[in-house]
Parts: structure tokens; C-alpha cells; sequence
């Protein structure tokens, strides 16, 4: 069964559901992919030139993930590569990185703290490593790091907040732009309240909200537990309607999620969709190219069995959205 999947759901094209905001944010979404050995099955799906996110995990070395980011570079697409710093090694493998980088063109870098249970070098959270990438000579203009409305599994609440602020202050200081992409949460209402606390507390930096693509309703509720995002599952359990509304062919879509936040969104300076896909991309290119076209994605335009090449492991995917 596919998840966001919206049988003849076509909006209305003055409705908040297709605000121009909304379809901005859409035309330019950020898609996340994970690099497995199947995953350039999915390249053909990708809109033209668009911005791929590529995770990094345990599972898998950070030049599994730069290898794929240079093979997505080729075909002419954006690439944000993520690096995990418990997987770091040291000041030389991020002098590497940065060659990397400056060799490939690459100005954008989304870093996390990583789920490796002993970290490989001296970098314990995200933190230490854009600091260390900022001491380097990697030419990034932008630096993306995690958030978590869902709160955190292993990290109390206090710390995340200390830490959006020291990592803020870190690219402050070195005069660098970045954002904040927020962790998977099914509740918008407790995404608005989480960003705009954090905007009270004197976050400042853009942000890029991380919501699911159209993929299959077990994965979703497997890589939920997975994640540890445990209040977006409690409130789906609470909330028997939402719940139903994922499991019933054609009710629910991505945009159930965007329509209430129309017009928080510029408020907010919520800047562009990160869009999980799971290695899941034709159905959300589908569900895309719909929303664009002024329609809803409908039972002819998505294709639920293209999603039997994904090569996804939840494993591989945890890792790029659980620890900041």
C-alpha cells in the first residue's frame, strides 16, 4: 500500500492546498536518497536538475555517500551530501572531505551527529565537525544540521536546544548560511509550535521541512520506529482519523500535511521540503509533477509498483535522521 497516495484528488486551484507558496516549495523540494547498490535504479525518476539530498549511515562509509552524490553531480543534479561525524576519522579524512568538496564543486553540507556506537575519531556531535569543517579549506557557502520537533531519542530536550544555538553560532561566526531541517513528524501543529520556540529563543537560520514522499505505509511506520520518532507514532495511534486516512487507498497525500501550514510558512521562513523518499522516488516525482500540473496525483499517475528496485534497508536510512 502506498502512503500520500490520492486517488482523483485534484484541489481546488484558488485553495490554500495550492497556495503559491505551497507549489514553490514543492517545484523546489529537496529529495533525500540513500546510497544502496540498487539506489541509481531510481535516477530516471528524478526531475531534471533537481536537489538530491544523500544520506550517510552506519551501514555504509561516507564514500558510499560521496560516490553516489559524484554519479547524481554527473547526471546534472544538485547534490547536498550528509556527514555523519561519529564517522570522521580525523583531521585528515576531513581534509579529504574537503578536497572532495572543492574538487567536485560541492557548496552545500548537511551534518549530523551519527548513530556509529563508537565514533571512528575525535568528532562526538555535529557540532565539533562543522567546526572542523569550517577550520578547513572547503569552499561551503551553506550548512545544514538537524532538528528535532518529535524531540530525540538518546538527547534530552535541554541539550538539543543547546545545541541549535552553539551550532548557530558557529556558522555565525564564520559568516556562513545555513538551515535547519527538521526530523519526520506527523503533527503540524507541534512543528509549528517547535519552530516558532525556537524562533523566540533566537533560531534565525531558514528551515527545511522534512516530510515523508508518497511510500509504502509499513516502511513508514517501520523506519518511524526505527528512527525512535516515537511521539509522531503515538499521535498517529491517538489519532484514529489520520491513521485511517494512511491506511484507505487514495486518503491522504504530502499536501494534508502542507495546506494547514500555507500560511505559516513564509512566517516561519520555512525555505524548502527535505522529502524522504526511501529510495521510494517515482511516486513522489508522480505526486510532484501533479501538484505542478495543477492536479492531484491520481491512480493513473502513480505507479505503486515502482518501488520494487529501491534497495532501501532501514538501516541504511536511519542514520541520516536520528541523531543530531
Amino acid at each position: 500500500m502506498a502512503i500520500f497516495r490520492s486517488h482523483d484528488r485534484r484541489p481546488d486551484a484558488g485553495s490554500a492546498a495550492l497556495a503559491p507558496v505551497i507549489v514553490d516549495r514543492v517545484q523546489h523540494a529537496h529529495l533525500e536518497l540513500i546510497p544502496t547498490p540498487k539506489a541509481h535504479l531510481q535516477f530516471p525518476a528524478l526531475p531534471p536538475a533537481c536537489t538530491v539530498s544523500v544520506t550517510c549511515s552506519p551501514a555504509k562509509d561516507i564514500q558510499a555517500t560521496l560516490d553516489m552524490a559524484a554519479q547524481l553531480l554527473d547526471l546534472g543534479h544538485t547534490v547536498i551530501p550528509h556527514l555523519a561525524a561519529r564517522m570522521v576519522e580525523g583531521p585528515d579524512h576531513v581534509a579529504g572531505i574537503a578536497s572532495w568538496f572543492n574538487d567536485h564543486g560541492v557548496s552545500d553540507v548537511f551534518v549530523i551527529g551519527g548513530d556509529a556506537p563508537e565514533p571512528r575519531g575525535p568528532y562526538l556531535d555535529a557540532a565539533a565537525l562543522i567546526a572542523a569543517l569550517l577550520d578547513s579549506n572547503a569552499r561551503l557557502t551553506n550548512i545544514g544540521f538537524g532538528g528535532y520537533p518529535d524531540g530525540h531519542a538518546t538527547i534530552p530536550l535541554p541539550a538539543l536546544a543547546e545545541a541549535i544555538t552553539a551550532k548557530q553560532q558557529l556558522l555565525d561566526s564564520a559568516g556562513i548560511s545555513g538551515w535547519v531541517s527538521t526530523q519526520m513528524c506527523f503533527d503540524t501543529k507541534a512543528v509549528t509550535r517547535w519552530i516558532s520556540q525556537n524562533r523566540a529563543a533566537g533560531m534565525h537560520l531558514p528551515i527545511h521541512l522534512g516530510i515523508p514522499g508518497v511510500i509504502d505505509t509499513t516502511k513508514l511506520l517501520t523506519m518511524g520506529a526505527k528512527l525512535g520518532i516515537g511521539a509522531s507514532l503515538r499521535y498517529l495511534r491517538k489519532n484514529r482519523a489520520v491513521v485511517s486516512k494512511l491506511a484507505t487507498p487514495g486518503g491522504y497525500d504530502p499536501m494534508d500535511m502542507l495546506a494547514p501550514m500555507a500560511r505559516d510558512i513564509e512566517t516561519l521562513d520555512i525555505a524548502a521540503l527535505h522529502i524522504f523518499t526511501f529510495n521510494q522516488v517515482t511516486n513522489t516525482a508522480e505526486w510532484r509533477r501533479a501538484v505542478l500540473d495543477g492536479a492531484g496525483p491520481t491512480e493513473s499517475n502513480l505507479n505503486t509498483g515502482s518501488n520494487n528496485d529501491s534497495g532501501t534497508s532501514t538501516t541504511a536510512g536511519a542514520a541520516s535522521l536520528t541523531r543530531g
